[in-house]
């Protein structure tokens, strides 16, 4: 096992200021602390002239490590590696410390290390100052004590941790791509639809009609739910009254009932869920949920609709949701994302009763206007709209994962208990889907200090998820 370092061995802690010979006019990088995500990214270039930020703030110089002392923004993460600064230098937010690799520690395994949540956690037990101005102080920093991992295996950990955070990074930049296609078609879909031929209608091919909520096709209605739902067979129904159900009435094994803390946005959350036994299902059996049903909640977050999958068909609702049952010629999934889209839920918010928190009922819910053309076009549009929000969810997934990757990798190759060693004679790399080059695979012969954890590096590439 290794023996244990504190931190100042390899960085040194707020180093003394270098001396610049530099114009007044020259360019340097800035920046503050809300330029800095919570994992960890410098998101915004700023620049500044020299002269405006030499005095009164922070200085540091490529490769080192700025790590939020104060609170909440330690806690959320906050922190960086700085590279490709203007000009070499940069000044930024005197809420950092600066962390600067001296000659046995790497940039990259110590900016790591600021990141690793345990690491984290032992910095939020350290501040000090009073209630909202707490600030971890240098002596923490310089006081850690860490595995004495010496530089070259410092830097093969370093990147392949790197390697994780590049995949991370444009999984959710393609998430945000998916993201606005997906705004973009529902603001097409549900106010412009489909025509005969897939196109996407428009003014100069198509005639629109005034409505309640804006300009629609003329093949288009605008109906209230309630109506819409009724002449269909469908209703809006409130859940089981409080004398009906009780805490005291679950069960460990049983049926399962969905309250708002379950209601997510078009789904249902698979967690915590109350259980009650067969009796009280046939009592409740009217609260019953079917695949295609919706259901809202009648407080709070009262804009939220989810959808009822197969998943969850057979399953109760508690007294504090709605339930919508579409009817047979409405398309569900259409439906969801209509009550989902803006003008329901603005519509919804700006009608709720109640003071102190938004309050939804039936009579409310069933006077909210919808656009419905006819079902077969409510079919193509729901099915566009399916196609982008599996794609979306693929990537949720894949970034969940990810996640869980980084975290197991972290506390294998951080703390030493997997050593890297084999690697920095031979490495294979991996590709994923896309041909893109995600992971550093273990040769055979690499061996474990001790036993891994579930999803370690021992054996394991960055790829394997």
């Amino acid at each position: 096992m290794y023996k244990k370092i504190p931190l100042k061995e390899i960085a040194e802690i707020n180093p003394s200021r270098p001396k610049f010979t530099l114009k007044h006019e020259t360019e340097v990088s800035f920046i503050p602390m809300s330029d800095v995500t919570d994992n960890g990214r410098w998101s915004r270039r700023q620049v500044r002239q020299y002269q405006e930020v030499c005095s009164g703030y922070t200085c540091f110089l490529n490769g080192d490590v700025l790590f939020a002392k104060i609170t909440p923004c330690m806690e959320n993460g906050k922190g960086c590696l700085v590279t490709e600064l203007k000009n070499g230098i940069g000044f930024g937010s005197t809420e950092f410390h600066v962390l600067r690799a001296r000659t046995k520690g790497d940039p990259g395994f110590i900016y790591q290390w600021s990141t690793y949540r345990l690491f984290r956690l032992q910095a939020a037990a350290s501040m000090t100052g009073s209630a909202g101005q707490q600030r971890v102080p240098a002596s923490f920093l310089e006081t850690f004590n860490m595995p004495a991992i010496d530089k070259p295996e410092q830097s093969k950990i370093a990147e392949i941790l790197s390697t994780v955070d590049r995949v991370i990074e444009q999984t959710e930049a393609l998430i945000a791509k998916q993201q606005r296609i997906k705004t973009g078609l529902m603001q097409d879909l549900l106010t412009r639809g489909i025509d005969e031929h897939g196109n996407i209608r428009s003014e100069e091919t198509h005639q629109f009609k005034d409505s309640p909520l804006g300009m629609i096709p003329v093949e288009w209605e605008v109906v209230p739910l309630g109506i819409a739902v009724g002449r269909n067979k469908g209703s809006v129904q409130i859940g089981p009254f409080g004398s009906q159900l009780h805490a005291e009435d679950y069960k460990e094994v049983g049926i399962p009932i969905i309250t708002v803390e379950h209601l997510m946005k078009n789904r249902i959350l698979h967690k915590n869920l109350p259980l009650v036994g067969e009796d009280d299902y046939r009592r409740l059996v009217k609260y019953t949920l079917r695949e295609g049903d919706l259901v809202f909640s009648r407080v709070g977050s009262i804009d939220r609709c989810s959808y009822v999958s197969k998943d969850e068909d057979g399953w109760l609702f508690s007294g504090r949701c709605l339930r919508v049952r579409s009817g047979k010629e409405i398309n569900s999934r259409y439906l969801s994302y209509q009550l989902n889209y803006d003008n329901a839920r603005n519509w919804i918010l700006n009608n709720s009763v109640g003071t102190t928190m938004a309050c939804l009922n039936t009579s409310i819910l069933s006077m909210t206007p919808i656009v419905l053309p006819q079902q077969s076009e409510q079919v193509k549009v729901a099915e566009i709209l399916d196609s982008i929000s599996d794609a979306i969810q693929y990537q949720l997934s894949k970034r969940f994962k990810l996640d869980s990757l980084k975290t197991a990798l972290m506390q294998d190759l951080l703390t030493g208990k997997v050593r890297v060693t084999p690697l920095l004679d031979e490495t294979e790399v991996i590709n994923d889907e896309s041909g893109q080059n995600i992971s550093v695979h273990q040769d055979r012969r690499a061996q474990p200090c001790g036993e891994t954890t579930a999803g370690s590096a021992c054996g394991a590439g960055v790829g394997d998820y």
